[in-house]
């Protein structure tokens, strides 16, 4: 139903045009379960409060993609899925250049919003079938496609890499 509520939105929004809906039109649901993403800052489409909260179907409902790559983290090539970043991003309406992406720990990295345009960036929910947990660097990973773009082996992308994601700040 989410899903079908979200793609229904964006043939709306195709067809009418984005300048004559009202954001009201595409509002994101109230997470039913445990929320495990929170998007604030720069948004347009709310859930709660000023902020949009997203549980585990409601990010599920977004689609899952794959990315198989090696990474720094995982011995040999791992299979991640998970929303695309910029499907999370439109949800929430995101209208910034940037965002930062906190970490349960407080880690944070600012990542541009270009990378999520520019490469399948996903937020992984899991890792070679398996529900990522706290303790396996969940309940999201931020995974580059590492293989398929080798310019994006460096320093710089693997600290935008983090794990653990509890929120989102568009800015």
């Amino acid at each position: 139903m989410r899903g079908s509520l979200v793609s229904k939105c964006r043939v709306l929004i195709a067809v009418v045009g984005f300048a004559l809906l009202s954001p009201l039109a595409c509002a994101l649901e109230v997470p039913e379960g445990p929320v495990i993403l929170v998007v604030s800052g720069k948004i347009g489409l709310p859930n709660v409060g000023n902020e949009a909260h997203f549980d585990k179907a409601m990010l599920e409902a977004l689609g899952q993609h794959e990315t198989i790559t090696r990474t720094p983290w995982y011995d040999g090539m791992t299979r991640f899925s998970g929303p695309l970043g910029r499907a999370i991003l439109e949800a929430a309406g995101a209208e910034g250049e940037s965002i930062r992406v906190v970490a349960l720990n407080e880690y944070a990295a600012t990542i541009p919003v270009s990378d999520f345009e520019n490469y399948d960036v996903i937020f992984a929910m899991q890792a070679n079938g398996k529900a990522l947990r706290v303790r396996d660097q969940g309940p999201l990973f931020v995974i580059y496609p590492f293989d398929t773009h080798p310019e994006l082996l460096n320093e710089e992308i693997f600290s935008r890499s983090v794990w653990q994601v509890a929120r989102i700040v568009v800015e």
